[in-house]
Parts: C-alpha cells; sequence; structure tokens
C-alpha cells in the first residue's frame, strides 16, 4: 500500500514538473509580454484583445480568424491581429462608430513598440483602424517575412526603408490611403505576393523582382511604365492591374508568361490593336481587357471561340465582338489621341550627348528667335490695318459699341495648343469674327435659351462641329485680365464626363477698351438629350439596358470625381440631376450642371454667370431640404454623393423621384427587399430592363445606392468608394453576360 502511495506521488510529481516546465517554457519573456499588453492600449483596446489579463499564457492562445499569436521559445514570431473597422474601400450602413483610431493614437508609437519584437516573421494588422504614415523605422524588423497592414487609414507615401528588408515574401498594404510614387522593391529578392490596391498611388508603374506569384495594385492612379520585361516574370501567376489609369499598347508579353493564370487589365486607357498572332499561356484561365480603348480583333487565344478561359472584352471599340456591347471605331481613336502619353525624359545621358543636345538647341532657337522677329513685323503691320477696317464696322449690342479681344483668326484646328482631356478639342480663344460666324451673326433661329444670365445659341464651328455659344453681358465693370483669370480657372474643369467649355471670346468697349462688356463661353453641344429622357421616353427612344444604365452611371461618378479633384480647389455643392445629366451618340453621360464656390462673393457671382449651365442651389434646398449643408467642403461633397445616390435609385427604378418623402419611401422598400429575398429585390428595378441584368450585380449597386443616401453625413462613401462597387457590379454582370445568361433571369 506504502509503495502505491509513493509511486502515486512520484507520477504527480513528474507531472506537475512535465506541466510547469512547458508552461514555463511557453510563456513570453516580461518583455514582450508587457509589449503585448502595450499593443492592446494603444490600439485602444479592440473587441478581439479584450480578454487579456495578467494570467493569460499568450503562447496557448487557440488560433482564430482575428488573432493568432505564435511563439518560438520565449519570442512572438507571428502577430496576427483582425479588428472589424471598415477602410475607405468597405462600406458597412449599419455602423455608426468612427472607424479610425481615436486622435489619441499615434501610429509612430504603435510601430516603436512592435519593433521590439525582434524575433517576428509574421505581423498582421487590419481593419484596426490605423491612420497617419507609415513610420521608416518599420525596417526594423528585420526578420519580418509577412507583413499585412491592409483594410486601415494610413496614408502619405510608402517609405523607402520597406524595401531593405530580406526575407519579405509578402507585403499586403491594400485599402488605405497611400499616395506618391511606389519606392523601388526590385531589392525585396524573395517577395512572392505583392497586393497595393485600392490606394492612391501613380503615376508610375512600381519597379519589382521577378520573384512575384501575384501582383494586385488595382484601383490607383498609375498611368506610365507597366515595364517591358515582364517575360522574366516566370513566377507570375496573378496580375491585376484594372481600375487605373494606364495608356499605350497592351504588353503583348503579358499573354504568355509561363505560368500566368490571372489577368486583370480592366478600367483602364489602354490604346491600339492587339496583335492576332498572339499566343496565349495554356494555364491562363481568366482575361479582362474591358472598358478600355482596343481597336482590331481579339486574339484568336482570347477570342470568343477560346473554351475554358473566361474573357471580358465589352467598351471597346473591337470588331469581333458584339457592337450592342462595343463603343464605335471613332470613340476609341479620339480617346487614344487625348490620353497619349507626353515623350519620357531619359535622365541618364552622358554629360557629352547633353551638351550636344543643348548646344543643337540653342542654334535652332537662335534661327527661330529671328524669323520670329521678321514675322512680327509682318503680323503687327497686317493686325494694324485690320483694327483700321474693324474699327469702322463694330458691332453693336445693347446701344453699346465694342471690340473682340484681337488674336488672329486662326481656324482651332490648326492651333498647337493640346491638354490631356479625354476626346475634348484643344481649347481655344476665340475672335469676335468667329463667334459671329458660328452663330450666323447670333440669328434669331439660333436661339436656344434665354434668361437673366444671358442668351444660349447653338452654333457650328469651320471644321464642322456643333457647339453652344453662351453670351454673359456684365452690369458691372470687369477688367479683361480680372475676366481670363476667371476663365483660366473654368478652362481647366474639361473632361468627357462634363459638358466642357471649349473656348471663350472676351469682348471690350471701343470707348473703355480697358473693361470688358462681353463674354462668349463656347460649350460642347450635346445633342442626344438627358438621361430624364432616356428613361421615360422609352416609347420614342431605344429602352436602357442594365449595362448601359451601369456605364452612363459610372461616367457620372467619374464626372464628380474629376469635379471634386481635377482642380486646386475643387468643384463641390453642383446641383446634379437626371435632367441635367446629358447623354451623347454613344451613351457618355455628361454632367451639365456644376459649380465652383468661392469665398469672394464679386467672384462667386462672377463663377456663376460665366460657367456652362450654373444651376441655382435653390432647387437643391427645395427638393431635398434635410441633405444639404454647405458649411463645410466635406458636407458639399456627401451632397454630391447624395444627389448620385439619387440619380442611382432612379436609374435603378427607372423614373424620376419628385420629392423626399417619395425617396425615402423607395430607399426603405430597397432596404427591405434587399434583406427579404431575391425575387423582391428584382421586382423593385424597371420591368423594361428585366432579364438583362445579373441579380448580383443589381443587388451591388442597390447596396451602393443606400448608402450614398444615408441620412448621416460621415456613413456616405467617397467617390472612390462609389467607382470601386461600381466597378464590380459592371464585373459581375460582363462575367454573367459573357456566360450566355443576357435575356434570361439568373438565380442567385
Amino acid at each position: 500500500m506504502e509503495r502505491t502511495h509513493l509511486s502515486s506521488c512520484f507520477l504527480l510529481s513528474v507531472f506537475l514538473y512535465l506541466l510547469y516546465s512547458s508552461v514555463s517554457y511557453a510563456q513570453l519573456s516580461p518583455v514582450e509580454t508587457r509589449i503585448l499588453f502595450q499593443v492592446q492600449e494603444l490600439l485602444e483596446y479592440p473587441e478581439v484583445l479584450q480578454g487579456w489579463n495578467n494570467w493569460t499564457y499568450f503562447c496557448y492562445l487557440p488560433p482564430n480568424p482575428s488573432l493568432v499569436i505564435v511563439c518560438s521559445g520565449n519570442h512572438i514570431t507571428e502577430l496576427s491581429i483582425r479588428g472589424n473597422k471598415t477602410s475607405p474601400s468597405t462600406l458597412n450602413p449599419n455602423i455608426t462608430t468612427p472607424q479610425a483610431l481615436s486622435g489619441k493614437f499615434s501610429i509612430d508609437s504603435c510601430f516603436t513598440i512592435l519593433t521590439k519584437l525582434s524575433s517576428l516573421k509574421v505581423l498582421s494588422l487590419v481593419s484596426l483602424g490605423l491612420w497617419g504614415p507609415l513610420p521608416a523605422k518599420i525596417n526594423r524588423l528585420g526578420s519580418l517575412e509577412v507583413l499585412n497592414i491592409s483594410s486601415n487609414f494610413i496614408s502619405g507615401e510608402i517609405p523607402s526603408s520597406i524595401a531593405t528588408f530580406k526575407s519579405l515574401k509578402s507585403l499586403v498594404l491594400a485599402d488605405n490611403l497611400f499616395n506618391g510614387s511606389v519606392p523601388d522593391l526590385k531589392g525585396l529578392q524573395v517577395l512572392e505576393e505583392l497586393d497595393l490596391g485600392n490606394n492612391h498611388l501613380g503615376p508610375y508603374f512600381p519597379s519589382l523582382g521577378n520573384t512575384l506569384v501575384s501582383i494586385i495594385v488595382r484601383n490607383n492612379f498609375l498611368r506610365f511604365g507597366i515595364p517591358s520585361n515582364f517575360l522574366s516574370f516566370n513566377r507570375l501567376e496573378r496580375l491585376d492591374v484594372s481600375s487605373n489609369k494606364l495608356v499605350g499598347p497592351v504588353p503583348t508579353s503579358l499573354f504568355r508568361l509561363s505560368s500566368i493564370q490571372y489577368l486583370n487589365l480592366a478600367m483602364n486607357q489602354f490604346s491600339g490593336a492587339l496583335s492576332t498572332n498572339v499566343s496565349c499561356n495554356a494555364k491562363l484561365q481568366y482575361v479582362d481587357v474591358s472598358n478600355n480603348l482596343l481597336i482590331g480583333k481579339l486574339p484568336a487565344c482570347i477570342g470568343s471561340n477560346s473554351t475554358n478561359r473566361t474573357v471580358l472584352s465589352s467598351w471597346n471599340c473591337l470588331s469581333n465582338e458584339s457592337p450592342k456591347y462595343q463603343h464605335p471605331y471613332s470613340f476609341c481613336q479620339k480617346e487614344a489621341l487625348a490620353v497619349k502619353p507626353p515623350a519620357m525624359i531619359r535622365e541618364q545621358q552622358s554629360t557629352l550627348k547633353l551638351g550636344l543636345v543643348l548646344g543643337i538647341i540653342g542654334a535652332i532657337v537662335g534661327i527661330v528667335g529671328v524669323i520670329g522677329l521678321l514675322i512680327l513685323a509682318i503680323f503687327r503691320r497686317a493686325e494694324a490695318r485690320k483694327a483700321k477696317d474693324f474699327k469702322s464696322d463694330s458691332f453693336v449690342l445693347e446701344n453699346n459699341s465694342f471690340r473682340g479681344s484681337r488674336s488672329p483668326i486662326i481656324d482651332r484646328r490648326h492651333r498647337p495648343q493640346r491638354m490631356a482631356t479625354f476626346g475634348l478639342a484643344p481649347y481655344h480663344t476665340f475672335t469676335l469674327e468667329e463667334v459671329e460666324d458660328a452663330t450666323n451673326n447670333f440669328d434669331q433661329s439660333n436661339l436656344v435659351g434665354e434668361g437673366s444670365q444671358g442668351q444660349l445659341y447653338k452654333g457650328w464651328l469651320r471644321d464642322g462641329s456643333i457647339v453652344l455659344v453662351k453670351c454673359v453681358k456684365f452690369k458691372q465693370k470687369h477688367s479683361p485680365q480680372t475676366l481670363q483669370q476667371h476663365i483660366e480657372v473654368i478652362s481647366k474643369l474639361r473632361h468627357r464626363n462634363l459638358v466642357s467649355v471649349l473656348g471663350h471670346c472676351i469682348v471690350t468697349y471701343l470707348d473703355h477698351p480697358n473693361t470688358a462688356s462681353t463674354v462668349f463661353i463656347v460649350l460642347e453641344y450635346i445633342a442626344s438629350g438627358s438621361l430624364k429622357d432616356h428613361l421615360t421616353d422609352w416609347k420614342t427612344r431605344e429602352v436602357l439596358k442594365w449595362p448601359q444604365r451601369m456605364a452612363i452611371t459610372m461616367g457620372i461618378a467619374r464626372g464628380i470625381q474629376f469635379l471634386h479633384t481635377g482642380t486646386a480647389t475643387g468643384v463641390y455643392g453642383n446641383d446634379l440631376k437626371i435632367e441635367s445629366i446629358l447623354l451623347d451618340e454613344s451613351l457618355t453621360a455628361k454632367i451639365s450642371s456644376y459649380n465652383i464656390s468661392l469665398s469672394s462673393k464679386v467672384k462667386n457671382n462672377l463663377y456663376r454667370l460665366l460657367l456652362p449651365m450654373f444651376m441655382s442651389t435653390t432647387s437643391l434646398y427645395q427638393k431635398w431640404p434635410n441633405q444639404v449643408s454647405l458649411s463645410s467642403t466635406s458636407n458639399m461633397e456627401k451632397n454630391d454623393i447624395y444627389q448620385l445616390g439619387v440619380i442611382l435609385l432612379e436609374v435603378i427604378i427607372g423614373k424620376p423621384i419628385n420629392s423626399e418623402s417619395e425617396l425615402e419611401d423607395l430607399k426603405f422598400q430597397l432596404e427591405r427587399n434587399l434583406a427579404e429575398a431575391p425575387a423582391k429585390l428584382r421586382e423593385a428595378a424597371d420591368p423594361t430592363m428585366r432579364g438583362t441584368f445579373a441579380y448580383e450585380s443589381l443587388k451591388t449597386a442597390v447596396q451602393i445606392t443606400i448608402n450614398c443616401l444615408s441620412r448621416d453625413f460621415s456613413q456616405r462613401p467617397s467617390i472612390e468608394d462609389v467607382l470601386w462597387h461600381m466597378q464590380y457590379s459592371i464585373q459581375v454582370q460582363e462575367g454573367w453576360a459573357s456566360s450566355g445568361n443576357l435575356g434570361t433571369l439568373m438565380l442567385p
């Protein structure tokens, strides 16, 4: 009996020894334990970390999708924390709490603490609301193999120190607010995964090593520099450069990369023809070249006859694809000319070559200078004669004689000025003679509108294009120089999705040459009616199918994005409605009413007169009184998002909304249908387009619409978020249509 008791005591002692020795071995050093508690505090006690206390055995915590801690010895080798905060590109209308950490948070302090985990190989901090610029000291984590800080609010440039990691295999910085150029990452010699999607990076494509397996840079502002040496990327399986501004021809080497499986080039400005004899890697399963400026025919390996391969190619100008989902050839030709990239400056040249070039330039400048002086003398003599003739035959309006600004009469197609705009003619300073000629001396038959802000005439330029000419007469005195400054601002508002200003003419009084009396603003003429016309007048017009509606609303969103970001001050508080969205012959959306808000009342009134089709903001207050607040730029931006939501809703249901109460009822109905059953949501859509949409595409559009219509300004998405979700909706629709579902109802 005693022997049995002694044996039991011995076994118990051995068990306790093994237990405590293993626990002791797996416990962190006191330093790293304190670091974890500091991280918990710096992250403001997220829900996933709230159970920690002094008795927590961190190395024995069971891993779950929100928290993983892995130890080796007494040190942490992996720390992965996933919070529940949304990112800039993720929308959730039900969340009302702030999504970024408070103003007390310091990203510098956070990474200072984390860099003390010297054995860390995997660091993942996702959806935690981190904000601020990423500190350069992150490279102190010298053993790091995986870095994932996606779905936060981290801003500024990516620090160049991130390129010094020697063991980094995965770098995921997606869904943040990074901007500027990406540092040279060729030094990351074992990097396999790179995800920089949904940021504001650009304009140059990052310099990368050829060890990568996956490259995702979608939804940024990349424009130039896709590497010509992609053939050396033998391990690359996935490449996604969609939703950027990349220009030029598509590198055909991409299709035959030895490991490529997924290739997404959609929503860029790639132009030219793809070689028809391009070969494709047999592993290639998915190709998306939609929404570019491609012409000609698709190569056979990605054509309609290709098997076991998903190919999306709509909204180019391809001749061997369905014309219903392609632009006319002229569209791509004009667009490609407008977005042609400037010649790249080669900086690495020898001193000898540079000196030779400078010498040649100097000689040319000297010769041109002499010729220029001769031309100037001849020109001034001719101008003096023209001015004398013009003075005796002045143009009279409202009993005041005035003369046009004296720029030479040159057909605008011969003007050397060029702008990187989408298919627009170069901006031109017109002469009075050109304006008179365009409007047939302001013939009453060409008068299309008249109001307190002036007259609007239809006109024809010498190259045959149709324009609108807005005549603005001033009651107050303005100098031509002041007007020129204001017009210069307006002239920058040129975009494919705006009714843009093509040029102007300033007219001064003969007896007061320093005082302007009239300005003529020359505008695009859009002849195919408004979005409202196309939605409601379906008896005399072709019914808009769902893909067309999504392309139109995407164009509206892009126009809004340009208004918000295309100028230094931004253009906010715009009066957006389906009546003021015009459609051209290819159903490209054009915003015709937009506003410039300045602090100076006088300047603001002047801009109201000069802008193309300025609509009074009183209509905003009358129609949506609970949603308009012009107290800040942020609120004005969210007003535009709200009005875009109204347009989206009208496009979905196929009819105008006339009051806020009707709007709220429809919004509530959509929310309820979204929560109930797919059939209910389908029934809420315009019945004239049933059978033309994928359910998931409609659902995504409805979700973003509801978010845009949120009563809480802070919960309305940014325009970039709207574009991202609409692009997803379009891609889903195209995938569904390419599978032969068009014309049938898609079951979820």
